[in-house]
């Protein structure tokens, strides 16, 4: 019997490592020991923003040298429950910027939101090859992040599952002959439903995806079809396309990912279950490939496959967020800053669902955000600080009556 060698990095730090994204790359880091034994990956630093118990159990299972926790409250119970480890706590918001800097193979980029955007700059200023979750880093600060990256020798993988898909299939040697990219999306739980419908919508039914399983954050994107308009922005920053070559289908079977058309009109695509082990793998093994515990995917089971053009009366927020990327960076970051803020509202009871797309629109058409490139992180800072003060400004003009 053939034997396989270990394909992975040696050395991991996983920043937002008690999320779901988190949670997946440690399952599967936990079945290569298995396989390998527990010298085959290093855990360098685990990072968490408040779940002290959960982070508290990854460090007593994986033993990183480092773990650092954003809420100091929460940070005090972690140092407690660790004292008799060994193991390094940081405290703080400086904590995960601190794992950031420890020297590692690889590391995954997995906080959620503008608040991972710094760290994941620390970790292309040190070189690092980043498998990148945390979209809204490549949103926000696209050129400069992949600068950042060129200048110091850092690569990104990235781990969404359509761009990975892309990743996959595109050939970086033939770019003059790509036509365009296609992300799918499966629609969310509200693909079917009227305007009506959507209108008294419910946090509840909003994050209960019919497919993934996710956090609340991204399960609201996805049922506006947010989520897949950052996607957009984050494409064009990862393959250096033009908004035209970049479009989306309504793939409600989650089955394909992403595909690549090709002036001979042939289109290359990537299929896989939905399962985030499937591309995290892609990107932790990455020239190589590795097992997974993911279900095998099997096609005749599934027996039909629908694609459809989405409806961006119904869900205005993809057409916000193409809209942000033909305009420039500053509009980008401005765009998931008033989407944070609207799909916090949202969850908290404030605001409708509908509410969300309107007031996004709303921040953006009262400020000028019209700048193509930002240089800087205080200039993203700064963009992102002017946005949420519109959006939390407007958004009594959007709350239930």
């Amino acid at each position: 019997m053939m034997t396989v060698d270990y394909q992975g990095p040696a050395r991991v730090t996983i920043l937002g490592s008690t999320g779901s994204v988190g949670c997946s790359t440690l399952d599967i880091i936990d079945s290569q020991r298995a396989a390998f034994g527990d010298d085959c990956v290093e855990i360098i630093a685990l990072t968490a923003r408040s779940n002290h118990e959960l982070l508290a159990r990854q460090a007593r299972h994986f033993r990183p040298r480092f773990v650092g926790i954003v809420d100091e409250e929460a940070g005090a119970a972690l140092r407690a429950r660790l004292a008799d480890t060994g193991i390094e706590v940081g405290i703080g918001p400086d904590a995960v910027n601190e794992a950031a800097q420890r020297e590692t193979d690889w590391a995954m980029a997995a906080i959620v939101g503008a608040a991972g955007l710094q760290s994941t700059l620390t970790l292309a200023r040190c070189g690092t090859v980043i498998a990148l979750a945390n979209k809204e880093s490549l949103v926000c600060a696209g050129a400069l992040l992949t600068s950042l990256c060129k200048k110091n020798g850092s690569r990104i993988l990235p781990v969404d599952s359509e761009h990975n898909a892309i990743f996959q299939v595109l050939d970086p040697n033939r770019k003059d002959a790509l036509v365009n990219i296609t992300l799918t999306a499966s629609g969310g739980p509200f693909r079917n439903w009227s305007v009506e419908q959507m209108r008294t919508a419910t946090p509840a039914q909003a994050v209960a995806h019919p497919v993934w399983s996710m956090g609340s954050k991204i399960s609201v994107d996805s049922a506006s079809l947010m989520n897949k308009g950052l996607e957009l922005i984050e494409a064009r920053h990862l393959f250096d396309v033009s908004s035209d070559q970049l479009a989306v289908l309504i793939h409600p079977q989650s089955v394909v990912h992403g595909l690549v058309e090709y002036s001979d009109g042939s289109i290359l695509a990537q299929l896989g279950p939905a399962d985030m082990r499937v591309p995290i793998a892609s990107a932790f093994a990455w020239p190589n490939r590795i097992k997974t515990r993911c279900t095998p995917l099997s096609l005749a089971a599934i027996g039909t496959l629908e694609f459809s053009i989405p409806d961006v009366e119904r869900f205005p927020a993809l057409a916000l967020a193409r809209a942000a990327l033909e305009k420039g960076d500053a509009c980008c970051t401005a765009l998931n800053a008033a989407n944070e803020v609207a799909v916090e509202a949202f969850l908290a009871g404030r605001i409708g669902f509908l509410a969300i797309a309107a007031l996004v629109d709303a921040v953006l058409q009262a400020a000028p955000f019209d700048s193509d490139a930002v240089h800087s992180l205080e200039e993203v800072v700064d963009i992102d600080k002017v946005a949420r003060r519109h959006a939390r400004e407007k958004c009594a003009q959007f709350q239930h009556p």
